[in-house]
């Protein structure tokens, strides 16, 4: 039984690892508490980065998720600037790239995630990804009006990438392996939705194609299509996903597959819990699952909280994510299959304001809802899907 006096290791300060150690005090925990994560910086919000610091909206400063006081206020032991490259499972120790080794009784996964990069990209100048504060501040130096954007990656962040950069008056152009943007999270007739405001913004979409290949021009770069159509631009974005965080736990005996497998408490092995983007546990309705977002971060690392500190629970959260892109705000509660029906239950699509209920199989139980431009409506329709929820959601 873990006692509130004892110590706790979190490796990753970013939303997840910083929600569990506020967590742990709020209940109660009065042991050590350290926090290491390879990053400088004290702990950032990332959904802003490919959206107002882009922009130019925000400074940096303002995706700072605590103040300083308040990060004081934890009483915690900050190692920052320091990556963590081995674990030792039994002895609940973890060996950093600086040749420290940091133990404690308990320890919290919350590595995060890494960008997939497409082959040679790294050594192009012109090649970009959008994962850190300098990610952001270094694409965002190079968008200027009349300049040439390819986004490679048609998913949530190369679509708000797209979105951000049409807004400065950037020539954009967007290709994905999906026929439309998002279309594997919104379905396919939201999915069709948000390629029309894209169109709009003057976005050019080329969905339904593989990237083969991209080099450094003269000038620019060149992005070869399995259509065999080249696109020359100034610059390229690559968002093609990630991939969990977890090389460094090749050897530590914990079960690796696609992210930290864990059971329904994010209990990766005795005295060790994962959270966050890199955390695939077992949840009690949906199966193994791993979710790549901010709400799951935050709402993850209270479960991991209250277990370490006894009062756990199974972690069986209804999935969600939120995305803005040219002024809208959409918002995905649960699941949208490709095909599914919709059922518009608030506002009008032809307004451009709508909620709507995706509907399962048996196209009468509720799995998912969409909300576009309604935030609060969204909110309300979300109660239908707690009494749905079910394996095939």
């Amino acid at each position: 039984m873990f006692e509130i006096d004892q110590d706790v290791l979190i490796v990753g300060a970013s939303a997840a690892g910083l929600s569990t150690a506020e967590a742990l005090r709020r209940g109660g925990h009065r042991g050590r508490l350290t926090l290491l994560d390879a990053e400088s910086r004290d702990p950032y919000d990332r959904p802003p980065l490919s959206k107002q610091v882009l922009s130019g909206q925000w400074e940096p400063s303002k995706t700072t998720l605590r103040s300083r006081e308040a990060l004081d206020g934890l009483d915690a032991e900050w190692v920052l600037g320091d990556r963590a490259e081995h674990l030792e499972t039994g002895a609940r120790s973890v060996r950093t790239s600086t040749g420290r080794v940091l133990s404690a009784d308990a320890i919290v996964l919350a590595p995060g995630v890494t960008p997939r990069y497409l082959p040679g990209q790294e050594s192009l100048e012109n090649a970009h990804v959008v994962r850190t504060v300098d990610d952001a501040l270094r694409l965002k130096a190079r968008l200027r009006t009349d300049r040439r954007l390819v986004v490679v990656g048609n998913g949530v962040l190369g679509s708000e990438i797209a979105a951000t950069a049409a807004v400065l008056g950037v020539d954009v152009t967007l290709v994905g392996a999906a026929p439309t943007p998002m279309a594997a999270q919104l379905g396919d007739s939201a999915s069709a939705m948000l390629a029309e405001l894209h169109e709009k913004a003057g976005v050019r979409l080329i969905g339904g194609r593989r990237i083969t290949g991209v080099r450094q021009g003269r000038t620019g770069a060149h992005v070869t299509l399995d259509s065999g159509e080249v696109l020359s631009a100034d610059d390229v974005v690559v968002a093609i996903g990630s991939r969990p965080a977890v090389d460094w736990l090749a050897h530590s005996g914990l079960q690796l597959d696609d992210g930290i497998v864990c059971d329904s408490f994010c209990r990766a092995a005795p005295g060790i819990w994962a959270a966050g983007d890199a955390a695939r546990w077992d949840h009690p309705q949906l199966g193994s699952v791993r979710l790549e977002n901010r709400t799951n971060a935050a709402e993850q690392a209270l479960a991991v909280a209250a277990d370490i500190l006894g009062a756990g629970e199974a972690y069986a959260p209804i999935p969600y994510f939120w995305t803005d892109q040219h002024n809208v705000r959409i918002q995905v509660h649960g699941s949208i299959p490709p095909n599914a029906r919709l059922r518009i239950t608030d506002g009008d699509p032809a307004t451009g304001r709508f909620v709507a209920v995706a509907l399962g199989p048996d196209q009468e139980r509720p799995i998912g809802v969409i909300g576009w431009g309604m935030p609060k409506q969204t909110r309300l329709r979300r109660a239908e899907l707690q009494t749905t929820m079910a394996p095939a959601l």
